[in-house]
């Protein structure tokens, strides 16, 4: 009888672990594999394995993984955000000069986007970018070149006066526009969630302790029973 109980005790005991290891999703950037600058420029790269087009204002880009601008990565982790787009390294820049409408667009729709922003405007010279959307303020804080300030929202504007930072777009979109205000130089970038990892969240763990506790219990209570 005592074996069945501890037999019965295990096949629980694993079965809580499996169904106590939700999936979640990491943070992942875009690869921007070619850019043409012009005003209007176009940029082409892949993010998650769909592919993502630009086109608008394009100063520079960085399309092999050489960007040094994002950091330090605690300026653009927090929130839902799990990876700063150093993983990457790559960025999109411009000066918002462009009286027209910039526009990423992703050839399937992209759940909950998060886009960076690097340095965007500058002490005493504010600068924003006016969405098609309304975004949530994820992560911010200084830059490592000339220190800056976290981004603001306020509905669809993101604003900034050396600002940095990512906001998220809460849905399903095929495309994100805007327009921008002019300041010598910034630049961005998109991401998503990505691949789905294994890593309990703490309340997940903590359940798993009280079931794995209760558990014990039991099997100890039948062995007293049995004595």
């Amino acid at each position: 009888m005592m074996r069945r109980l501890f037999a019965l005790t295990a096949a629980a005991i694993a079965g809580i672990a499996f169904a106590a290891v939700p999936a979640y999703a990491i943070t992942v950037w875009t690869d921007w594999t070619s850019a043409s600058v012009g005003a209007p420029g176009s940029a082409t790269g892949t993010l998650n394995g769909v592919a993502v087009r630009y086109s608008g204002e394009l100063d520079a880009a960085v399309t092999n993984g050489m960007s040094n601008i994002w950091a330090p990565n605690t300026s653009f982790i927090g929130g839902t955000v799990t990876t700063s787009p150093s993983t990457v390294a790559d960025d999109i820049r411009l000066n918002g000069s462009f009286a027209g409408t910039d526009t990423i667009t992703f050839d399937s729709p992209i759940v909950n986007p998060v886009f960076a922003i690097w340095s965007l405007g500058a002490p005493g010279l504010g600068a924003s970018f006016t969405f098609n959307l309304t975004p949530t303020f994820e992560a911010g804080g200084p830059n490592s070149q000339f220190g800056g300030v976290a981004l603001s929202v306020v509905g669809n504007v993101v604003s900034g006066a050396e600002g940095n930072g990512v906001v998220q777009f809460t849905g399903t979109f095929s495309s994100i526009s805007w327009t921008n205000t002019f300041e010598n130089f910034y630049a961005f970038t998109v991401g998503t969630a990505g691949t789905p990892g294994g890593v309990p969240e703490p309340s997940t763990a903590l359940l798993l302790g009280s079931g794995l506790s209760g558990l014990a219990g039991a099997v100890a209570w039948r062995a007293r029973r049995r004595t």
